[in-house]
């Protein structure tokens, strides 16, 4: 695995011949970058379990491939979707050291920006900030729970 510093400067100096250099578009790419692997890997787990037989029921029956998907295949997947958004997310806050690296004071986040706050302040801002994204975190998972059921979402249908 690459460390996190020699990733930072390899994708500095990339971006910086390209002219994406400290730009929004060169730090979303960057984070895809990172992040994809780990996404991508979730979603083909969860697409391979999947019975391709129901998608040759749905052809058959007259769907064309967009409602197939929509309607048959991305319900099937929908666990490893949302497994992989949760990671990815997750993965891309931690990137403090490599974001450093290629943000500009325009294009900082947040986890760089707190970074950065540690470094000159001693107030309890950090720790604020911290309660306030654990308290959003439990929040967006009771919503989704009594919405949509966490269960169905992260682990998908079971036998009923």
């Amino acid at each position: 695995m690459v460390p996190h510093i020699v990733l930072g400067i390899a994708f500095l100096r990339f971006f910086t011949q390209i002219g994406l250099g400290g730009t929004f578009a060169g730090l979303v790419l960057s984070h895809v970058v990172i992040i994809l692997p780990f996404a991508l890997r979730l979603i083909l787990a969860a697409s391979t379990g999947m019975d391709r037989s129901i998608e040759n029921a749905a052809a058959s029956l007259g769907a064309t491939s967009w409602t197939t998907f929509r309607r048959v295949t991305l319900p099937l997947i929908l666990p490893g979707v949302a497994s992989g958004w949760v990671l990815a997310f997750i993965n891309s806050f931690d990137e403090v050291t490599m974001t450093v690296f290629i943000a500009s004071p325009e294009t900082t986040t947040l986890p760089v920006r707190l970074f950065l706050y540690i470094q000159d302040n001693i107030d309890p801002l950090v720790a604020a900030v911290s309660a306030s994204l654990i308290f959003m975190t439990v929040a967006a998972m009771l919503v989704l729970d009594r919405l949509y059921g966490l269960e169905r979402l992260l682990v998908g249908r079971g036998q009923e």
